[in-house]
């Protein structure tokens, strides 16, 4: 039983459910470790399809490109580029990125809120994964009809897809997993996704070498059928969407739990109140991202011109980011969780992609060096970068600012695809590297503006774990402390006296404490030898008041016995006590007494000395 609890994951287990639990095989109990590896697996492969067909056109690129290199001075590579297959430049052979990043533009907004709140996660993973397959069929036709407007409305719907996917992805593992397996969990799935782009790169080369053998030629219907071939990947996709859907609602059925939900929530009008320190993220996301993904899809050709590579070494070297990425991801990940300064650990991704592009652009030296600095480089920045959101945004706005953080990075891929294509056919590959030493230059300087701004405003995002851990603990008790009763807050739970309600009864009436003061010092009268002179005719007028005020008192309390009586208590109790110790002897003498016929009370003054009303510190 004990391993049972440690390895249990899945929803909350009730007491209701072990009797249907006992019933069942491993691999069949969706509370079983068994049972939830085999979702595990299925949950890796629902995006494997998106990832591998995402790279298609970098993979293909020297399948589908002829290249007329003209070489200057200073190394300055001036390339005349156009596609063989389809007619085309590179500015419109990168559009198909950035077709794919226009929809997520806005989907990064729509995604959690249609699985939430219109699909479900299990429908909607099936819709979009639907979006895929359909998308790379679209794209296959396009090629396969020579017609490159149905290529680009093919990768447009391809993206409306992808990036949902991923969040009904994500939304599966937080609603089969928790605690610590959790992270395990987004390891494999962040390995699987970098798995397929790495089975891209070096596989669907050869596939269209299979083809082009088995045709005897060249040309765009041998691009479409190996797209359309690639398309296998999502139809593997949606199958293992439809069988983790009928999991989850057999799972439903058994533990008697809902659906699970992306927790997601998205409120455009919390963008007014981002932080500094957030905007200066979002600005090294797209300064960062801008300098990878578009070098990934224009660096096959690069290799082969620059270092004279084979085609299949051109491939697997472009991968390196990807391969290195797989297993490196979840490691740096422990390794920033457990020393915490996160934006040295940033201005350390930032830096060494800086010298891996210069190396590159440069330099001749073996590029092996440098594409394995970019992999471990853009392995750290994921792990460090992403997560600080979470320390300068409250937890309702997270939705908005992770998918706000998504969405100016799509438009900034959109953007800088094109941008970048177009780079390359007026200027050559050399330009290309400085335009994304500019980009990285613009992260860095952002990084630094993040440390200062962190360390003028003592946040958060540079603190050592174990610091961090202490303050946010420290401010969690401070935020859960109940207040302690002081020695005052003890002396307010004393019962009413008389005298403290019959002050009580007085403040209400409107006496000042002026005018209290005036009362209680009134001097008395001197005494003569033949013993205490009669009390005055003012001395006897306002102690027939006196008790006139004490009884009606009574009566208010006795007519008032809810909670502003007792909180009268509390405000008259403690004032009396003090008066009390600053009275002197003769007033001290002054005793109450209470009469109890007909519920009322009053005060009997003492022959020793005369009644003196204190009011002294009462609350109006």
């Amino acid at each position: 039983m004990a391993g049972r609890e440690e390895y249990r994951g899945l929803l909350d287990e009730d007491e209701d459910d072990e009797d249907v639990s006992r019933n069942m095989s491993p691999l069949c109990d969706p509370t079983h470790l068994m049972h939830r590896i085999v979702v595990l697996v299925f949950m890796c492969f629902l995006g494997f399809g998106s990832y591998f067909c995402y790279d298609n056109p970098a993979a293909l690129q020297t399948q589908v490109i002829q290249v007329c290199v003209c070489v200057c001075v200073c190394v300055c590579v001036c390339v005349c580029v156009w596609i063989q297959d389809m007619g085309l430049n590179t500015a419109s052979f990168m559009q198909l990125y950035a077709w794919y990043s226009w929809p997520n533009v806005f989907l990064c907004f729509l995604g959690g809120f249609l699985l939430d709140r219109v699909f479900g996660i299990r429908l909607g993973t099936i819709i979009f994964s639907s979006f895929v397959l359909v998308g790379q069929i679209i794209f296959a036709a396009g090629a396969l009809a020579n017609h490159f407007w149905l290529m680009n409305l093919g990768r447009f719907v391809f993206g409306i897809g992808g990036e949902s996917l991923a969040v009904a992805q994500n939304t599966y593992a937080v609603n089969w997993f928790k605690g610590k397996e959790l992270n395990l969990v987004f390891g494999l799935q962040l390995s699987m996704a970098r798995l397929g782009s790495t089975v891209n790169m070096n596989v669907i080369g050869w596939v269209y070498g299979r083809i082009e053998a088995m045709l005897g030629s060249t040309g765009h219907t041998t691009l479409g059928i190996t797209l359309m071939i690639a398309a296998s990947t999502c139809l593997f996709s949606l199958i293992c969407a439809l069988i983790l859907g009928l999991l989850d609602r057999r799972a439903e059925k058994i533990l008697h739990k809902e659906q699970g939900k992306t927790g997601e929530v998205i409120k455009l009008t919390d963008v007014k109140d981002f932080p500094f320190s957030l905007w200066m993220i979002f600005i090294i996301c797209v300064a960062y991202y801008v300098a990878i993904f578009p070098f990934i899809g224009l660096g096959k050709v690069f290799f082969i011109e620059k270092f004279a590579f084979s085609t299949v070494l051109a491939s697997f070297i472009n991968s390196v980011v990807y391969i290195i990425s797989a297993p490196a991801s979840p490691l740096l990940g422990f390794v920033v969780d457990r020393t915490g300064r996160n934006i040295l650990w940033v201005m350390l991704a930032v830096i060494t992609t800086l010298i891996s592009h210069m190396m590159l652009a440069f330099t001749f030296w073996n590029p092996w060096i440098a594409m394995c600095l970019l992999g471990l480089s853009y392995s750290l920045l994921a792990c460090a970068l992403w997560p600080m959101v979470a320390f300068v945004v409250p937890d309702h706005q997270l939705g908005t600012a992770y998918g706000f953080m998504q969405s100016i990075q799509n438009l900034g891929l959109a953007l800088m695809s094109m941008a970048a294509g177009s780079i390359l056919d007026l200027r050559g590959y050399l330009f290309l590297e400085v335009f994304f030493i500019g980009c990285l230059c613009l992260a860095l300087l952002a990084v630094v503006l993040l440390y200062l701004y962190d360390y003028y405003k003592e946040g958060d995002l540079n603190l050592s774990a174990s610091t961090r851990a202490s303050r946010i603990k420290s401010e969690d008790v401070e935020r859960l402390r109940v207040p302690q009763p002081s020695v005052d807050d003890r002396d307010h739970l004393k019962p009413l006296s008389l005298f403290g309600l019959r002050n009580r009864y007085l403040s209400r009436l409107g006496v000042q404490k002026d005018a209290a003061r005036r009362l209680s010092s009134v001097e008395e009268p001197p005494e003569t030898k033949a013993g205490k002179k009669r009390p005055s005719a003012e001395r006897r007028r306002l102690s027939t008041t006196s008790r006139a005020e004490t009884a009606a008192g009574e009566r208010a309390r006795i007519a008032w016995p809810g909670p502003e009586a007792r909180a009268s208590t509390a405000d008259t109790a403690f004032t009396h006590t003090a008066n009390q110790d600053e009275m002197d002897p003769l007033e001290r003498r002054t005793t109450e007494s209470r009469s109890t016929a007909g519920g009322r009370a009053h005060t009997q003054l003492a022959d020793e000395g005369p009644f003196v009303i204190v009011t002294c510190g009462i609350a109006a």
